[in-house]
């Protein structure tokens, strides 16, 4: 998505996958050296990427977690601020769709990814997040992180799910959300499940059956990214420019 970008830049930049282990990141950072400008930081380095950043943006601290590094020089030496357009990404992605006024969004999972949807959908109507997850006391700093976008939030177990809601958001992996697939779908007005790989997900072909707006993985993706390049590169690039290089590669795959 990003090599696409740059060729209708004309940017002779690279864009490489980069495997660092969990609690990694800090010494990886360290090590790069000065032809580096940024770093798009995925699961699960996002918290860890907001904890070694010399500062960070208002929308990354609020939502506890960032996805975006950007290497910057000064007078003191290189300087790395954190940011965060899985935010603005998402809020992106569900507007496009048209799913635009969400006051009840159940959320499964509970990691960076599920902070940062939450807050974005703070700006669609949001005022109840329900929080679904095995277990609840690794959910303490999501909620926390909603908290302060404002809304009020419920940690459930996925077995005693109450009513229907507006919007369900998966951000947990294909094996978990595709076990009760037909049964989260049947709960919701929308879905949005973050997963693009594999695709489709179960999840996303069951909501598509019973008519429901569906937001994709591969939605969110394109629509960070290019707020990510607008970030990396002071340059905009048209979303689908990004997006149909990632189905591309998927149609290959």
């Amino acid at each position: 998505m990003h090599r696409a970008a740059y060729a209708v830049l004309g940017l002779d930049w690279t864009f490489e996958a980069v495997d660092v282990a969990p609690g990694g990141l800090r010494e990886h950072v360290g090590a790069l050296d000065s032809s580096w400008r940024a770093l798009a930081v995925t699961a699960p380095h996002k918290r860890d990427a907001l904890d070694l950043a010399d500062s960070a943006t208002d929308v990354a601290r609020v939502a506890g977690g960032a996805n975006t590094l950007l290497l910057e020089d000064g007078p003191h030496g290189r300087h790395v601020r954190a940011d965060n357009t899985d935010v603005p990404g998402a809020r992106a992605a569900l507007s496009e769709a048209g799913v635009v006024d969400v006051p009840v969004v159940r959320i499964l999972g509970a990691g960076a990814t599920a902070a940062s949807v939450a807050h974005a959908v703070a700006g669609l109507g949001a005022g109840r997040v329900e929080l679904v997850v095995r277990d609840a006391g690794r959910a303490e700093e999501t909620v926390a992180s909603i908290h302060d976008a404002g809304l009020d939030v419920r940690v459930l177990d996925a077995a005693t799910l109450p009513g229907t809601v507006d919007l369900l958001v998966s951000t947990v992996p294909e094996a978990v959300a595709g076990e009760r697939a037909d049964a989260w779908a049947a709960g919701a007005a929308a879905v949005f499940d973050v997963v693009y790989d594999p695709w489709p997900t179960r999840l996303s072909v069951a909501a598509r059956a019973a008519g429901l707006p569906v937001v994709t993985g591969l939605d969110l993706l394109a629509h960070q990214a290019v707020l990510q390049l607008l970030l990396m590169t002071g340059a905009s690039v048209d979303v689908d420019v990004v997006r149909g290089a990632a189905l591309e590669v998927l149609a290959s795959a």
